[in-house]
């Protein structure tokens, strides 16, 4: 890249296109198309969710893209969050809608009155479903690619539950699910319960997956609402007990977006590019033939040979047999991420041995027959050492303030995430942000410390402050 990594905002705008992640001149702000490198990134990303989702009991689903204006309006507080940020359909070619429809933001208010319909019963509970679609925001701020957009590809999930122990149950386990996932992508991440005041429109509570970012901001890249029984009462979503009573269920729902992609690019990448965990690289390992002059079609066929053993054991591998320098080669796949590539020359054909080399600079030199072994050795390994270097990256930018002029000063010359007191009261909040650079994102998940409010001095809880995105 022309542009050095610690420069992180320029830096991400030119791997994004250079890498050929996405292009964003198309003419709606805050809607870049996907090229096909990129969406091939993405789509091994949430088909690993959605896997993860089928396993534990979720199924797939498709819910329309639009809601009446009437039926998005029934849930005050949600429609409260949301209603700036909607985008309305109000014509059918030349002729007005009787009623507007809106795109959705997310989906409760598609689902929910579907879910009043199909359940009925005990039997019909726990539902859960999951879909992975586009939302829209009329988003106002500045829309940067795959982090603030106006578009949001995502996956989101919900769930009904007769009782709240059940509903409290299935928070954990979407937390869970999320906390394997985002290791899955070597990404260490903060879970984080939201302070009441940035709490999801309609939610009892939210717990956030918190990413940090090259430039010690962080980045909201997953949560998981505990709805209790409000969306229940609004849209009459009620089933029979075993006695025949009538009760109102007990919801949750969560989402993952985009910014998981974002997040893989902005954790791993480095000055050459992008670097990618072998769990979602499009290809996992290239072969690249290496030849001056005569043994060109044996080293080709040789390739193909090799290329086609590893795909048939769970590689995904291509031969890039372009008519260009080997080094040109390497060059143009470590910035897309390739995790490996292998290279085979005259001499690795006579020895009957290849050259594996990763991303991060390992080199061995193996015999063919281990060939399969020794690939899926080395990209283990490597997908390992991506996750402990993040992992050391968050942990080294963890500190802790006892004055919002420390407090200050921390955001100001490091970032990262910062342990406060505080005393839950929302003009703190405000103070904090005002004062000491830093918003409340929330207490560690399955911890509680107590801590003087750094604002007002008062008995509180210790909390995570930060820079968000």
């Amino acid at each position: 890249m022309k542009i050095p990594k610690s420069n992180f905002s320029e830096w991400y705008n030119e791997v994004i296109d250079a890498c050929d992640i996405v292009d964003i001149r198309y003419q709606v702000k805050g809607m870049p198309v996907y090229k096909p490198w990129g969406f091939k990134i993405m789509r091994l990303c949430f088909s690993q969710l959605e896997g993860m989702l089928n396993s534990t009991g979720h199924d797939q689903t498709y819910f329309p893209l639009l809601v009446p204006e009437d039926q998005f309006g029934k849930e005050a507080e949600h429609i409260k969050g949301f209603g700036g940020d909607v985008l309305w359909v109000t014509h059918g070619g030349e002729e007005k809608l009787e009623r507007k429809l809106a795109l959705r933001p997310t989906s409760e208010t598609i689902m929910y009155p579907m879910f009043s319909l199909w359940v009925r019963s005990h039997a019909d509970l726990p539902l859960r479903v999951h879909q992975t679609v586009c939302v829209y925001r009329h988003e106002t701020k500045a829309t940067k690619p795959l982090i603030r957009g106006r578009e949001v590809y995502w996956n989101e999930a919900h769930t009904v539950h007769a009782t709240e122990e059940d509903c409290e149950q299935q928070v954990c386990q979407g937390a869970h699910i999320y906390k394997q996932f985002f290791d899955m992508l070597a990404i260490p991440v903060m879970i984080l319960k939201r302070p009441p005041h940035d709490t999801f429109p309609g939610a009892v509570y939210s717990m956030a997956f918190d990413v940090l970012m090259p430039d010690g901001k962080t980045l909201q890249a997953g949560t998981v609402h505990n709805l209790g029984s409000k969306f229940s009462k609004v849209y009459d979503i009620t089933y029979s007990d075993v006695h025949g009573q009538m009760k109102e269920v007990f919801q949750t729902c969560y989402g993952i977006s985009m910014r998981c992609l974002s997040s893989l690019i902005a954790v791993h990448g480095d000055d050459k590019g992008i670097v990618l965990p072998s769990t979602v690289a499009p290809i996992q390992a290239v072969v690249v033939p290496v030849f001056f002059g005569e043994g060109k079609e044996a080293i080709l066929t040789k390739c193909k040979a090799v290329a086609d053993i590893l795909a048939a054991k769970g590689v995904r591998t291509r031969v890039d047999d372009r008519d260009i320098r080997p080094g040109e080669k390497y060059y143009h796949w470590e910035s897309r991420g390739v995790p490996m590539h292998v290279e085979i020359g005259p001499r690795d054909l006579a020895a009957k041995k290849l050259v594996l080399v990763t991303r991060d600079g390992e080199k061995k030199v193996v015999e063919e027959e281990k060939a399969v072994e020794e690939v899926h050795a080395m990209l283990k390994a490597q997908d390992a050492r991506l996750f402990e270097k993040a992992t050391k990256h968050l942990q080294d930018n963890l500190r802790s303030a006892k004055t919002l002029k420390e407090l200050k000063e921390l955001m100001a010359e490091k970032g990262g995430f910062v342990k406060i007191g505080w005393c839950d009261e929302e003009k703190c909040a405000e103070k904090v942000e005002v004062e000491g650079g830093a918003a409340i994102m929330g207490t560690e998940h399955g911890k509680m410390e107590k801590g003087k409010c750094i604002a007002c001095g008062k008995a509180g809880t210790a909390v995570w402050a930060a820079k968000a995105y």
